[in-house]
């Protein structure tokens, strides 16, 4: 199975070496999350006019999953490997998998922007943060929050509180910046990977408090 975006019509007409530039810089970006960042990087599907490049009428994600036919470049891989593994899915998104070096807290934007500046404000360890077009933070945490989640929250007494927090973990994607997210637009990031957070993000206990606090006013 093959992949391109909006159909070979479409493709058509965007100039060969307009292509080639957007290959280019597709695969600095992969070769930069595999190999400075440490992450695993999955070609995933895209969506325009709501249709999902997966080819499914009812597709429960339309451009937010992985192609299940491509397999995902290892943390590691060079520009070379990147290259050569991106040729056969020309266009595709970049997807992270959750769970492996991080897990995502998930909060609504106004209250992960102002509870952003206020972790900064505090000196907090923070790891990367990004901004989604369907209005949602992503903040990256240590692998494991997922499961721990309900005890951090009974243990700060949020557990009855009504709050638009969540954890991805295990199993879970996230769409990487400057990818389209599920036709919606890019993510961005609101704080980019640094050698020091990308391999080894703060313990979610450290962001928990304030996100919570937040997202409660909110």
């Amino acid at each position: 199975m093959g992949f391109t975006i909006g159909g070979s019509r479409g493709i058509s007409q965007i100039r060969p070496g307009s292509r080639r530039r957007a290959r280019t810089a597709e695969c600095t970006v992969v070769a930069e999350y595999t190999g400075l960042w440490g992450w695993d990087v999955a070609p995933g599907a895209r969506a325009a006019s709501g249709d999902c490049s997966c080819g499914a009428g009812d597709c429960a994600s339309p451009g937010a999953h992985p192609l299940g036919f491509a397999p995902e470049v290892p943390a590691g891989a060079t520009l070379d490997e990147v290259t050569r593994a991106w040729a056969r899915v020309p266009g595709a998104a970049l997807l992270l998998p959750v769970g492996r070096t991080f897990d995502i807290l998930d909060v609504a934007s106004p209250a992960g922007r102002r509870a952003l500046v206020r972790l900064e404000r505090m000196g907090l360890p923070l790891g990367p943060v990004t901004a989604t077009p369907d209005g949602r933070c992503q903040f990256f945490v240590a692998p494991g929050a997922a499961d721990e989640l309900p005890q951090l929250l009974y243990r700060m007494g949020w557990d009855d509180a009504d709050l638009d927090l969540h954890c991805l973990g295990p199993g879970a994607h996230i769409t990487a910046p400057p990818s389209d997210h599920a036709g919606l637009g890019p993510v961005s990031w609101l704080r980019p990977p640094s050698l020091d957070t990308a391999a080894a993000p703060p313990e979610a206990r450290l962001l928990l408090g304030t996100l919570a606090y937040v997202c409660h006013r909110s």
